[in-house]
């Protein structure tokens, strides 16, 4: 997967000229519909690319390996002063929009496969919701960088995509364990697991983070002091797994710590300009090789046609469960806070789906329901990536003018 990231981004960046995230997931898709259609001749050619991709555990490689680094490298860059003023939005926004998302998905989605007439059951149609409900801060981070949104709405964007994506998480799992246990699980039960796994990964990353730090300002290396936010990053989430709490938000919180409090107070300026480069290396070069997974993933992904139709029929459908879940917080909001002109559209626009919902989709247990609900999950993906992330900053422009 390297090579061909490589390869791939070095196409992109001689002949394509699209943004590297957008191009290289372009150009991958490309490839994989290429090999389809030279498979379709018996030449065999995209065979051993398929064997290989049955060997890769995309669930396995992206939420218990890359997804942590990602998070980390995305807040260490956000500051804690900026992100505290707009605290209560993010928060309403991050938990609220999502959990609105999920039911209006939900909701939709059932309505279509009963119109379909194909059975999909609801809690399946839930699962979906809670899957594509979380903006991806990987594909929201990359795409919003250069746009020159204001300052204020820039912070509120980049911290709710964050954030609801450890939120998008625990109510994924909260859902697929109402799934697959049925009426054994009660709504106390999910409520307590929602509380455990958020502010356990809340309070565990402040913990770590600041243990981490405490540890950055006794040394002045920076070789040593790169390692220690590795070690956190890599043994920190593992933990976070194994005790049962949300890594994603417990290396969100972490990183805004280290990206904060360790570099005002406990590096040098040549470690904050080592730890910058290494983390930007770390960011991008993973952020390309998901997206090169997200592309040739499609080849070991069965399609039927109810759900390409529903697939279909599922981008009106969560970009406008993604407008309800942002109006209604920010139409109240509004009364006691100014938000930027344009503020619930771009929001809306901006919301990009990636490869978070993509592996949550292929980490659902083999069964009926499993195929039409990775199918849908791709063709929003796709979409949201290759046509809202073209036009996201443009959008995003048009509108913060007012």
């Amino acid at each position: 997967m390297t090579t061909l990231t490589a390869l791939f981004g070095w196409f992109n960046y001689r002949s394509v000229r699209l943004p590297n995230t957008i191009g290289v997931m372009v150009i991958s898709l490309a490839f994989s519909l290429a090999l389809v259609v030279f498979g379709r001749f018996g030449n065999g050619i995209e065979e051993p690319m398929r064997q290989l991709l049955v060997a890769v555990d995309f669930d396995e490689v992206l939420l218990h390996g890359m997804l942590g680094a990602l998070l980390f490298a995305g807040a260490l860059h956000i500051d804690l002063g900026d992100l505290s003023e707009q605290k209560w939005v993010i928060g309403i926004l991050a938990t609220c929009g999502v959990l609105v998302s999920t039911v209006v998905v939900g909701g939709l989605t059932y309505v279509i496969f009963r119109m379909l007439s194909t059975e999909l059951p609801f809690v399946y149609c839930l699962l979906f919701g809670a899957l594509i409900s979380p903006t991806d801060p990987i594909a929201v981070g990359a795409i919003l960088r250069d746009v020159g949104l204001p300052k204020s709405l820039l912070i509120k964007i980049s911290g709710e995509s964050l954030f609801n994506d450890g939120i998008g998480v625990v109510v994924f799992v909260s859902v697929l364990e109402l799934a697959l246990q049925g009426h054994d699980v009660s709504a106390s039960s999910i409520a307590g697991l929602f509380a455990i796994e958020v502010l356990g990964g809340i309070a565990y990353g402040a913990i770590l983070g600041y243990a981490v730090y405490r540890m950055l300002k006794s040394v002045n290396n920076y070789q040593v002091e790169i390692l220690l936010t590795l070690a956190l990053v890599t043994g920190g989430y593992a933990v976070a797994n194994r005790i049962g709490i949300s890594g994603p938000l417990a290396m969100v919180v972490a990183g805004l710590l280290i990206g904060n409090q360790g570099r005002a107070f406990a590096m040098s300026d040549r470690t904050r300009a080592r730890l910058d480069d290494f983390w930007e290396l770390v960011d991008d070069f993973m952020n390309a090789v998901l997206f090169v997974l997200i592309g040739v993933e499609m080849l070991v992904v069965e399609f039927s046609v109810p759900a390409l139709v529903a697939g279909l029929a599922a981008i009106p459908i969560v970009l406008a469960a993604r407008w309800i879940s942002v109006a209604i917080p920010i139409t109240v909001m509004r009364r006691f806070r100014r938000f930027s002109p344009g503020a619930v559209r771009i929001f809306t626009w901006t919301g990009l789906r990636g490869a978070i919902s993509v592996a949550l989709a292929l980490s659902l247990p083999p069964g009926p329901s499993r195929d039409p609900i990775i199918t849908m999950t791709y063709i929003v993906v796709i979409f949201s990536i290759a046509v809202q992330g073209l036009t996201a900053g443009r959008v995003a422009r048009y509108f913060a003018r007012g």
